[in-house]
């Protein structure tokens, strides 16, 4: 019944998970006192761009078209690892959570490198920016999960997130609490949402993820849409686990409720966005300064 639950997680996320951004997007809409765009937006944006032709350059080599491909596998391989609340990931092994890292970085590199395939200083620009902030978004994260690894004496993330809350919710709450905030400054960060970047600007002097991607186009482009979508997947079901001490024991019960905490967690990031601006690029780092603090408080805490 596990495996089964654990299947129907995979399917849920890859195909749900453009229904994300169309969540964070109508949420913004609601605070501008916008109609906004339809809940399926991102989907029919998909279908457009599947529909269409990719145009390269002749400056370009095989990298630049591999990159979208190999950005969306890893990105589901992350989905297979990553546990949903209570319930394991479909493929669980002691280590995971740096294989997880590893794969997600992978993914970035391919993108980086793509960027600096097309020979352009803009595209340039923005592959140094997102190496810069990765620099520091990455040890959050491993030093996150550390820290509940800690907690429940494993190195595998279902194990950590099965039995985070398995003795109740006093004796973790103050490391759950602290990893989740700053599992919350990582997921706007790895994501390109405010207030670190804007998904939706071309304002070149801000960018840092979409001039990553202004040379592709078509299927390359869908993929890289697709992807992006369930990398946000990803970390929001990081910090579900860690945020919800709810757990039933009913494996559907717990999948629909982690269903519920990752759309509620793109509801909190459509808020963050309508509520926050976009932070000077030199406060990037500080912001993410602090998560690391976060998450290495948390570390010492669970070591006291």
């Amino acid at each position: 019944m596990t495996t089964i639950v654990s299947i129907l997680h995979v399917i849920l996320a890859l195909a749900m998970s453009p229904l994300l951004i169309g969540v964070i997007n109508r949420v913004k809409a609601g605070f501008a006192g916008r109609q906004g765009q339809p809940l399926f937006q991102p989907y029919f944006d998909l279908a457009k761009l599947l529909r269409k032709g990719a145009v390269y350059s002749r400056t370009t080599t095989w990298i630049f078209r591999a990159a979208p491909v190999v950005g969306l596998a890893g990105a589901m391989v992350a989905v297979v690892l990553v546990p949903l609340g209570g319930l394991p990931g479909l493929l669980a092994f002691p280590g995971d959570l740096v294989v997880l890292a590893y794969v997600l970085g992978t993914t970035r590199f391919m993108t980086v490198l793509a960027a600096l395939d097309t020979g352009s200083a803009f595209e340039g620009m923005g592959a140094s920016r997102e190496v810069q902030f990765s620099l520091l978004a990455e040890p959050v994260l491993l030093l996150s999960l550390a820290a509940l690894g800690v907690c429940t004496r494993s190195l595998a993330l279902s194990d950590i997130y099965a039995g985070l809350f398995a003795g109740g919710a006093g004796g973790v709450a103050a490391t759950a609490a602290m990893v989740a905030a700053a599992l919350l400054l990582v997921l706007l960060a790895e994501n390109a949402r405010i207030p670190v970047d804007d998904p939706n600007t071309h304002l070149e002097l801000t960018m840092i993820h979409e001039v990553m991607v202004l040379d592709h186009g078509g299927v390359d482009l869908a993929c890289i849409q697709y992807g992006a979508g369930v990398k946000l997947w990803v970390f929001s079901a990081l910090l579900v686990g860690a945020a919800a001490p709810c757990r039933t024991g009913v494996a559907f019960a717990d999948l629909a409720l982690g269903v519920g905490g990752v759309f509620a967690v793109a509801v909190v990031v459509g808020v963050v966005e309508s509520c926050m601006a976009r932070l000077r690029l030199v406060r990037v780092p500080q912001m993410l300064v602090v998560g690391g603090v976060l998450a290495i408080a948390a570390l010492l805490w669970a070591l006291r």
